[in-house]
């Protein structure tokens, strides 16, 4: 898992861009701009789609309705990325795939700065407000709580980058230490940074363990991801019972979170199958205003072989969103006063 791959959740893209609501100057499409566009989106889906079969079936769709004049009477931007986006999941179902546009001009790729590996690089590329912004932001770790005086709650609804949010995910761990078993509240996570991902299980196991691998196509190399030895707050251990509550909403990032726990058995998944969106993407130019999200890297469980892309994780244990929370706290006070609920995971 890794931050420069990820798909980062709106609210930090805005931050990590520094964008500004000044309103845009208006767009036309003519049919050069639009064959510019659909001639780069195949291209770019050939060279880094991560299954090259794939990009291969959306280059054989996109290029007859190119052929038909489909694109060629849409005026609007918009329009242009949603039915382009359409086209391609027809064929290709990737949760991470999209076009979309930018009224604003979008940078070509070899212009685009490395994303930042710390906290000082990414000050250096974002406005004084942003930075004011996020300081006074919670970065996603909506709750820390006691539902008991053995009971402790975390609430997650993003995994921001990981030299952001390590501070605060070190704050809450300590604030639970203590505690005998622990809920964590994915529901509504809407994804980020897999670095953060890796760091929050680092608190849950008592050695160092491999999570994940990631292979990318464009170079076909595979990198392994592990839990990292030294953290900044108490580690939670490998032994007391941990919960995690799902819901549609799951996405991404914050799957990756429940998918890799509930491989390694530390973990019971209470809730609703999760989204189902696995492989790292990044964005490519397309035009002047338009742009791909294009999933190259496939992450490999080396547990299972295999990841979550189409299906979701399954949790342990049905419940509605609404629900999941009372079920997961019945089960786990329950287990704690030694009559463990069934269907509940191994710690």
């Amino acid at each position: 898992m890794n931050k420069t791959w990820m798909v980062i959740p709106a609210v930090l893209m805005l931050a990590m861009t520094g964008a500004i609501a000044t309103p845009p100057p208006a767009v036309e499409l003519n049919r050069a701009a639009t064959s510019e566009v659909v001639d780069t989106l195949v291209a770019k889906l050939n060279t880094h789609y991560v299954f090259p079969d794939k990009a291969k079936q959306a280059e054989a769709v996109l290029r007859q309705h190119q052929r038909e004049g489909k694109y060629d009477g849409i005026m609007d931007g918009k329009q242009l990325a949603k039915q382009l986006s359409d086209d391609i999941k027809a064929v290709v179902d990737d949760k991470h795939m999209s076009v979309d546009f930018s009224a604003r001009p979008v940078p070509l790729d070899e212009t685009m700065p490395p994303p930042p590996k710390t906290r000082a690089e990414w000050e250096k590329q974002v406005p004084p407000a942003v930075l004011e912004r996020v300081r006074t932001s919670n970065l996603g770790i909506e709750k820390v709580d006691r539902l008991s005086p053995n009971i402790g709650y975390l609430q997650i609804s993003m995994f921001g980058p990981v030299f952001l949010v390590s501070d605060k995910l070190a704050s809450a761990m300590n604030a639970l230490a203590d505690t005998d078993g622990l809920i964590v509240d994915l529901r509504n996570n809407g994804g980020g940074g897999g670095d953060s991902v890796a760091l929050l299980i680092s608190y849950f196991v008592d050695e160092r363990t491999r999570l994940n691998d990631t292979w990318e196509r464009v170079t076909n190399v595979t990198t392994q991801y592990w839990t990292q030895d030294q953290l900044d707050g108490k580690r939670y251990g490998g032994k007391k019972p941990v919960y995690i509550l799902t819901d549609a909403n799951t996405k991404s990032a914050a799957e990756a979170f429940v998918y890799t726990m509930q491989a390694l058995k530390r973990a019971t998944v209470i809730g609703e199958r999760t989204w189902g969106g696995a492989h790292a993407a990044r964005p490519y130019r397309l035009g002047e205003h338009f742009y791909a999200v294009i999933p190259s890297r496939r992450t490999i469980s080396p547990i299972t072989g295999t990841n979550w892309e189409g299906t979701g994780v399954i949790p342990d244990v049905a419940a509605t969103p609404d629900n999941a929370l009372a079920v997961a706290k019945d089960q786990l006070q329950r287990r704690l006063g030694g009559s463990a609920a069934p269907g509940t995971a191994g710690q």
